[in-house]
């Protein structure tokens, strides 16, 4: 256990003192709040621009009114078109054309302009017109107040989810919260999984190839090195996750308060005084979406998702850095791997799809039968607890993981032991097969 604890020493202070470590764990948080605040600010920037100049030729005069206010456009209205507004020197960006009745005629509208016209300003010119040709055509009809009950008819029924208890009372619950949650922890597995398992694979063969293996096999047996291996880049990764989930939070909340990453610049600053009031007592109490978010979230089986969660990461990372290993030790070059990482790579996508698949239906078949499968069940399983699972379902899946998690550590033993000193000659499967056997 000594040498195991020394061998992780090692793999952990190797790794986490490389200079291209400290610095994409440093800068990671930045360039992720970064993609986050840039386009709030841009917004904010469009939103200060000098409205756009736009003529509007409109020889019907029914239109004109229908278009709303909007900050980035500022319209000229006239009944016929200006020899000066298609001019070089025109003061306008683009020239909207009504020709006649567009609720017979939907395609007498052109818009022209000196260059290509701007997306923002089609869609405007379509979105207002379509409402002004609707209600049009619904005065054509001649039925009095047609439009008020057409409006009136168009309601989105909107279904609140509740969760009964044992005893038959509605609890608060969120679907949408819950899939979020599973699909967010079961993206953390995939993603760890995907980077430090091949990371595994990286460091096994640039030691085997760098001849050092031969010096290390002399003082600790190969196993004790493969797991020493395995926990120690583990670490890093739990370390460099622990780095960027405080730094992220960090920068988003001084962000936050700074610049006000909001939909509206005075946001964060009513936010903050409601949060100050609600200290003193003071406060209204939060919007119905929020309370309810809040219970909902509270409603939810937080302490076993966290528990199923740890769990069911560590068995996934053993169970796939164990082959990986295996993968490095008996390989003598890059290109090597490619015939035998594949499957792992495209095991773990399918289980990516099965759990995005499962979270329509977390009690289906799919769902069911993929998170007992030990090499998809550390994601599939992840996006069925959160809306709740029988408890003999989550002890088979987690023993079938871990049994095979197990198994898998052992064969890739046999393999490790061999095969990091097996140079020069790509092996076969059945040469593999064979060093399994090997005592």
């Amino acid at each position: 256990m000594n040498k195991i604890l020394l061998i992780i020493r090692r793999e952990f202070l190797t790794r986490v003192r490389k200079t291209s470590f400290i610095v994409l764990t440093l800068l990671m948080p930045f360039l992720f709040v970064g993609i986050i605040a840039t386009p709030v600010l841009l917004s904010r920037i469009g939103n200060d621009e000098t409205a756009r100049q736009i003529a509007l030729i409109d020889p019907t005069g029914r239109y004109a009114a229908a278009f709303k206010p909007d900050a980035r456009f500022s319209l000229t209205v006239d009944s016929v078109l200006r020899p000066n507004y298609k001019s070089a020197d025109s003061p306008f960006e683009a020239v909207v054309e009504i020709r006649g009745d567009l609720s017979r005629h939907p395609d007498a509208l052109s818009i022209s302009g000196a260059k290509e016209v701007q997306p923002d300003l089609i869609d405007y010119v379509e979105n207002n017109l379509d409402e002004a040709v609707r209600q049009e055509k619904l005065q054509h009809y001649n039925i009095p107040q047609l439009n008020v009950i057409v409006s009136d008819m168009q309601r989105n029924v909107k279904a609140h989810t509740n969760k009964w208890d044992a005893n038959g009372r509605d609890t608060t619950s969120s679907t949408t919260l819950a899939r979020v949650i599973g699909l967010a922890t079961t993206m953390l597995i995939y993603l760890f999984v995907m980077s430090y398992g091949m990371m595994v694979l990286q460091g096994v063969l640039e030691e085997k190839t760098n001849r050092i293996m031969e010096i290390m096999v002399s003082s600790v047996r190969p196993f004790q090195l493969m797991m020493g291996k395995i926990i120690g880049i583990a670490l890093v990764g739990i370390t460099q996750l622990a780095i960027w989930g405080t730094l992220i939070t960090l920068l988003l909340t001084v962000g936050s308060v700074l610049f006000g990453f909001s939909a509206d610049g005075g946001a964060t600053a009513t936010h903050a005084a409601a949060a100050g009031a609600q200290l003193q007592g003071t406060a209204p109490a939060l919007p119905e979406d929020i309370t309810q978010a809040l219970t909902a979230a509270l409603n939810l089986p937080l302490l076993e998702i966290l528990v199923c969660f740890v769990l069911y990461f560590i068995g996934g990372y053993l169970l796939f850095a164990s082959f990986l290993a295996a993968v490095g030790s008996s390989v003598n070059s890059q290109e090597d791997t490619t015939q035998f990482t594949l499957p792992v790579t495209l095991l773990l996508i399918f289980g990516m799809y099965a759990s995005i698949g499962s979270s329509s239906n977390t009690d289906g078949p799919l769902a069911f039968w993929t998170s007992l499968f030990p090499l998809t069940s550390p994601m599939v399983m992840m996006v069925r607890i959160p809306f709740g699972v029988p408890l003999w379902q989550e002890l088979l899946s987690l023993t079938l993981l871990y049994a095979s998690a197990f198994g898998m550590t052992w064969l890739a033993g046999k393999i490790y032991r061999v095969g990091i000193l097996m140079y020069g000659k790509k092996p076969t499967v059945r040469e593999i097969l064979k060093w399994v056997r090997y005592r």
